[in-house]
């Protein structure tokens, strides 16, 4: 079996070894932290549970080797991705370790929401080896992971990174070029900020603002996405008439997108309070396994109207088979 190194735990690292580990790789992991292999543990039991759902044809289940150093849980493998904490000279120094011993031809990926490859890349051994792979917790449930590279990356490794990952059952997005935060966490940043300032300003509830989001369009773009969805409410004149009617109201003075409220103390507490009260006494645990519980219907749903996400595990699923 191929071998796949995760260098990095808590839920992304977990997330990303069970997902090759139950789509039938061997995996190497390496974190020191002392509660890492608990926690991975954890998540691996989460996935045998909830993964099979989804899948017509689940391969055998590779094998894990809890590694003692970065050296030895990447040496020899063909894909390694990285998932330690979010500050750059953490990952840099990692990257020189993991390249210290790691085959020339190995694909070095990223799990980082924020940093760019050319961020990621300086002081490296071999810069050109280094991409970035941003998956979506929970990485063993959610398909999509955006790839990005940088101008030192050949085609040749992005296009090897894309077949690795397909081969675990993953919608790789290969992004046009580098940004920030990438695309997703952009998205998500402009609705954060926005769900922000209506706590601030009192118009709504951690819980109301949920509530608003999972009882209207979070089930649309669940579906349907953001433009299609713009492009059905536009009738039967499609997009063009959507911005037509709609374009008007970006001129309007309602977000304050450019603008970010102050995570002062006291609205620190005003969130935690709110969302306290929301969970209703329930424990992260428990908040996880509804999700995945909720997500696997939804994702069985799409799948028998052979739509979105849907549409690709069906995809998957044939090419299972077929093999």
């Amino acid at each position: 079996m191929p071998t796949a190194a995760i260098i990095g735990g808590g839920v992304i690292g977990s997330g990303w070894a069970t997902r090759f580990l139950l789509n039938g790789w061997d995996v190497r992991f390496f974190d020191p932290s002392a509660d890492a292999e608990r926690v991975l543990q954890a998540v691996i039991e989460r996935g045998r549970e909830a993964m099979p759902a989804l899948s017509d044809a689940a391969p055998k289940e590779g094998s894990l080797i809890i590694a003692d150093s970065t050296a030895d849980a990447v040496a020899g493998a063909v894909y390694i991705q990285e998932s330690t904490p979010e500050r750059i000279e953490i990952k840099q120094a990692v990257f020189r370790s993991i390249q210290e011993a790691c085959d020339a031809d190995a694909i070095v990926a990223s799990s980082t929401s924020g940093f760019m490859p050319t961020e990621l890349q300086e002081g490296a051994l071999r810069p050109e080896q280094i991409i970035v792979s941003h998956p979506y917790n929970p990485v063993y449930l959610l398909p999509l992971v955006e790839v990005v590279a940088s101008p030192k990356v050949s085609p040749d490794l992005i296009q090897r990174a894309s077949d690795v990952l397909e081969s675990v059952s993953m919608k790789p997005i290969v992004l046009g070029a580098e940004v920030p935060a990438h695309v997703g966490d952009r998205l998500l940043e402009a609705l954060w900020r926005e769900a922000l300032w209506l706590i601030k300003d009192g118009v709504a509830t951690t819980g109301q603002i949920d509530d608003i989001i999972t009882h209207s369009f979070g089930l649309r773009w669940a579906q349907k996405g953001l433009f299609e969805t713009y492009r059905v409410a536009g009738g039967q004149a499609g997009m063009k008439h959507f911005l037509e009617q709609f374009g008007p109201c970006l001129e309007w003075p309602w977000t304050k997108l450019m603008d970010v409220p102050d995570l002062d103390d006291a609205l620190i507490d005003r969130i935690v309070e709110q969302s306290d009260e929301q969970a209703a006494g329930r424990t992260v645990m428990q908040l996880e396994n509804e999700r995945d519980r909720n997500l696997v219907a939804l994702l069985k749903a799409l799948r028998r109207e052979d739509a979105a996400a849907g549409a690709f595990l069906n995809e998957v699923n044939r090419r299972k088979l077929s093999d």
